[in-house]
């Protein structure tokens, strides 16, 4: 498993954060915030998300199954979501921050994912990537409802605008997904800053070639986004899945 932020060719700081943490029971926990607003507060926010989800996650144990796991979503990033509203209304510089986050739970067998935002997860599997995940976003609905095609949402001039964020309003709204799997490949979780730049294809032929390390492979999927533009921060954590043999559970 492997995490890497960059802050891209155009930005002049990070503000996306986030990492692969581990509970009391070796269930693993990744984890990618995009935060925004407010005066240099997007760092902030993110920052916060990661500590908080970090520390919660690392006292937690019994969380190996699908159900306790969109407990635990539920629960805490609900939490989160209090205390950056709560923060960012005490701290006058952080009015208005907010950050996106995509998170999963890897169990055997299993992952339950939680989004919030325009991050993404993607499982890259037999040769094929396929997204996990729906943008919370203005443009994303307008694809939904048939008003635009998925190749105007590309370029539209309102992709950035996102409808839901941890710490910008009082409750959020979460979703959620369990997906079992019996194949091996990789789960990949990443900022939009990858997203945007990246395509299906690339992704799965970055990961799919067999004489890279996991990190040079997050290398390269940085060094993607950075020679298509890099106009944007850019963070990836890729988990490889692996399958156990049959019969041993």
């Amino acid at each position: 498993m492997v995490f890497l932020t960059d802050k891209g060719r155009v930005r002049s700081h990070n503000e996306d954060n986030g990492g692969i943490f581990v509970n009391k029971d070796g269930t693993i926990l990744a984890v990618v915030c995009d935060g925004m607003g407010g005066h240099q507060a997007g760092d902030v926010a993110s920052q916060k998300a990661v500590d908080h989800i970090r520390e919660l996650w690392e006292e937690s144990n019994n969380v190996s199954s699908p159900e306790p796991a969109e407990i635990w979503f539920k629960t805490y990033i609900g939490q989160i979501n209090q205390f950056l509203f709560d923060y960012a209304n005490r701290h006058e510089e952080c009015h208005g921050m907010g950050t996106t986050i995509v998170a999963a739970i890897i169990g055997d067998s299993f992952f339950t994912i939680a989004h919030v935002g325009d991050s993404r997860v993607y499982l890259i599997s037999n040769g094929q990537a396929k997204q996990l995940t729906e943008d919370q976003t203005f443009v994303n609905e307008l694809v939904k409802s048939g008003q635009i095609s998925k190749e105007d949402a590309e370029h539209h001039p309102r992709k950035n605008v996102i409808l839901q964020a941890l710490g910008t309003e009082k409750t959020v709204k979460i979703d959620l997904k369990t997906i079992t799997y019996d194949d091996p490949g990789y789960l990949l979780l990443c900022s939009d800053g990858l997203s945007n730049k990246v395509n299906d294809k690339e992704l799965v032929e970055v990961l799919k070639s067999e004489h890279h390390s996991l990190e040079s492979k997050a290398e390269t999927l940085i060094l993607r986004a950075n020679e298509n533009g890099g106009e944007d921060n850019i963070t990836v954590a890729i988990v490889e899945l692996s399958v156990t043999e049959e019969g041993s559970g």
